[in-house]
């Protein structure tokens, strides 16, 4: 029972944010008597007010914790209080789950996917292109997250810390300290696992089950797991051998067979013995510039999809996702061609790369034509700028009514 001097207070602790459950319960454990409630409710108020959670690893946004208050702060505590905080966060968090899934052990600051590698040479001019997009500026407050240093070795991925989520009740899992996750594409996502929904799957009655898709930025299997959720063997392409392995721990999670070609032995074999073996998605640990010639080597392929997921641009994969589409024997392919786009832009960039279609079409010579059928807005990249994907039907001439 509350004494009878008790004195109406702040909102019950129960509903607050769990963040700003932790951080008043760490205070007022550490602090000084001396130290007022002023500079608490300042740290409260710089703190996060968002996390993500990917079992068992907790994800906090950009810029957590870089306030001035905070900087000075946490410089003024052991490495023992400090970790306090973390660990409370952790705890406070796991109770707003309600105690479902794994336990959280795992603190992160997501600080994006930077364009480039930095260099350690104060004399280097211009930082190389992360093009696996590899997550450098993940902050790391507690857990063990693996090794620092790795090479993507089989090894590698047995010590390394791996997460987890699902979307559209798909499986996906990943190395957080050398992969990237983009929790944004589940719009699309699910767009994908609805394209043929009220649309025949193709204008010449081949069933998915019997239709490929191609995907040549396969990444953990963003879009690859969606095509091989409606029934389609996938061919896909990409560089990052983390992000590879966690497609291959994916799929398999899902209950999908899956094929890694990446040894010189494998890469050299001929692709009619690659896919012969029958798994439903083939994976191939290599640049992309070598997809369209691959396809060359098989004959009656009925290639429904295309996926170029790139950004800031997909552009460099465009010819060769043309080349693909253009050596099926469908009546109907489609491209998704993912860019960065103004909004003001969209309506132009639409027509751009309709006419760019156009025009491999009228060099070719090949009897089919292009279309942009819609433009799909999924999220915004930055202010006034759009994730967009384009989707470009091909068809043969003959069908266009």
């Amino acid at each position: 029972m509350k004494p009878a001097n008790h004195k109406p207070g702040r909102k019950k602790l129960s509903s607050q944010n769990p963040i700003e459950i932790a951080v008043r319960t760490w205070f007022n454990s550490i602090a000084p008597a001396q130290q007022s409630q002023s500079q608490l409710d300042e740290l409260v108020a710089r703190a996060p007010k968002r996390w993500t959670s990917y079992e068992p690893m907790v994800l906090l946004p950009a810029g957590s914790f870089d306030a001035d208050a905070w900087k000075e702060c946490l410089s003024s505590l052991s490495v023992e209080q400090a970790d306090a905080l973390w660990t409370q966060i952790l705890a406070e968090i796991s109770k707003k789950t309600g105690g479902l899934g794994a336990r959280l052990t795992h603190l992160a600051i997501n600080e994006g996917i930077p364009a480039a590698l930095h260099s350690n040479n104060a004399e280097h001019v211009g930082a190389p292109e992360n093009i696996l997009r590899s997550p450098t500026g993940l902050r790391i407050l507690h857990g063990d997250f693996g090794p620092a240093s790795a090479s993507g070795t089989p090894s590698d991925f047995e010590t390394a810390f791996w997460v987890s989520t699902r979307q559209n009740g798909i499986f996906q899992t990943w190395a957080p300290r050398w992969t990237m996750f983009s929790r944004g594409n589940i719009k699309e996502k699910a767009r994908l696992l609805d394209f043929h929904k009220g649309r025949s799957p193709s204008s010449n009655g081949v069933e998915l089950r019997d239709a490929l898709a191609v995907d040549l930025y396969a990444g953990i299997g963003y879009f690859t797991f969606s095509y091989a959720k409606l029934g389609m063997r996938v061919l896909c392409w990409e560089l990052n051998p983390w992000s590879v392995e966690g497609l291959r721990r994916g799929a398999r999670g899902n209950g999908w067979s899956v094929r890694v070609v990446q040894d010189e032995v494998d890469l050299a074999m001929p692709m009619k013995e690659l896919v012969s073996g029958g798994e439903q998605i083939i994976v191939f640990l290599e640049d992309n510039r070598h997809a369209a010639r691959r396809i060359r080597e098989l004959s009656g392929l009925n290639v429904l999809h295309v996926n170029c997921g790139l950004l800031p641009s997909s552009e460099a994969s465009w010819k060769d996702s043309w080349d693909i589409a253009t050596r099926s024997e469908e009546e109907e392919t489609w491209l998704h061609l993912h860019e960065n786009v103004g909004v003001a832009d969209i309506e132009r960039r639409r027509e751009e790369i309709e006419q760019y279609f156009l025009d491999l079409r009228r060099k070719d010579g090949c009897g089919r034509t292009a279309r942009v059928e819609h433009a799909e807005l999924v999220k915004t990249f930055a202010p006034g700028v759009w994730h967009c994907v384009f989707d470009l039907h091909i068809t043969r001439s003959s069908s266009i009514t």
